[in-house]
């Protein structure tokens, strides 16, 4: 553990001590599932990651916490820094009022690391604390996301459906539909089938070799992977699956803490159709979130992708413009994004 005084005399110490990030993570109503320690011991245990969480003290007596974390091995040399890495979620700031002043002494303090990167996903619903302390140092990439607010509980939360989804809901109660939800990683190998069959159309659409597809899902979310998230995660890791004729037919994974996150979801397209199973899941997993007290479900990133919008704003979402931000010490970020552009012209790959 490291203890040094960043600008404007705000006190920071790394990695940040379990026992005090649980206090701050515990006072503020806002937090998601991924801003929990647990989810930074599993990307540690992942092997690519390390700790390098911060707690900022500052002067006026607030704490905020930045879960973060380094790039190991000859990927990360130079310094790199993410909160988080792709496919692991939301990062930046946690704490009981975070505001543009705190923003903008921790983005000093990380500036002054010297890392080559850092990389911040922050809460989309914290976006304007963010926005307000940029400055030209810091690279932005748009984004959008859309969360439910649930504030009015369950009954709101159903008022909130779209006469679609309500269809849909009692569609799949009379196809005889079956949910079943399960903690800490149980069903994971029957919502992995579902994802697997879900690769195979995305490489369709988008024109990407079935290998290539496969490959890269994969890496980002081998099943090993979800596996670890479950067994650190226990009770606040729920994996709903819909089954049709006793099959799996469509499901998601849901993270919970003073907020929701439906982190993955996949289906078997063909034999849902017209069942309703993908609403009766959505709609099972917002029950237990208002079930759980939480404020907030985050359904997570939409891009530009109208069908998926309108998709989650059946449910009662809202778009939510915000930006993931980039320090690089060189011109990474361009670097990455035109590599990647030169790749997909090549496939004639198609984002969708």
């Amino acid at each position: 553990m490291t203890l040094h005084i960043a600008p404007a005399q705000t006190l920071v110490v790394s990695p940040v001590p379990r026992g005090k990030w649980r206090s701050v993570l515990a006072a503020d109503p806002s937090a998601l599932p991924e801003h929990a320690p647990e989810w930074v011991d599993t990307m540690s245990d992942e092997g690519r990651y390390r700790d390098a969480s911060r707690l900022y003290s500052f002067a006026d007596g607030r704490e905020a916490i930045l879960p973060l974390v380094r790039r190991r091995g000859i990927a990360g040399l130079g310094g790199w820094l993410l909160s988080y890495p792709p496919g692991w979620g939301f990062g930046g700031l946690v704490g009981a009022e975070i505001d543009a002043g705190m923003v903008r002494e921790v983005l000093a303090d990380l500036s002054g690391l010297g890392a080559q990167r850092v990389a911040i996903r922050p809460d989309p619903l914290r976006w304007q604390a963010w926005a307000g302390a940029l400055d030209e140092r810091v690279l932005t990439i748009p984004r959008r996301a859309h969360v439910i607010d649930l504030a009015g509980g369950v009954d709101n939360a159903w008022n909130s459906l779209s006469k679609s989804a309500r269809r849909g809901i009692r569609a799949a109660e009379t196809a005889g539909v079956k949910i079943e939800t399960g903690h800490g990683g149980e069903l994971l190998e029957d919502y992995y089938s579902l994802f697997l069959i879900s690769v195979d159309r995305w490489a369709q659409i988008q024109h990407e070799p079935r290998a290539l597809a496969h490959a890269r899902a994969k890496r980002r979310d081998p099943l090993n992977k979800l596996q670890s998230i479950g067994k650190h995660l226990g009770e606040n890791f729920m994996v709903t699956v819909a089954y049709l004729d006793g099959k799996p037919a469509a499901g998601s994974i849901t993270l919970f803490a003073a907020t929701a996150h439906d982190t993955r979801s996949a289906m078997d397209k063909e034999r849902v159709a017209k069942t309703g199973a993908g609403e009766l899941v959505q709609w099972t997993t917002i029950q237990k979130a208002c079930e759980r007290g939480c404020a907030s479900y985050h359904l997570g990133e939409s891009g530009e992708s109208l069908v998926l919008a309108r998709f989650k704003e059946k449910f009662g979402a809202l778009p939510h413009d915000y930006a993931e931000l980039r320090l690089d010490r060189l011109p990474w970020t361009r670097l990455d994004a035109a590599l990647r552009r030169a790749a997909k012209r090549v496939l004639g790959f198609r984002d969708v």
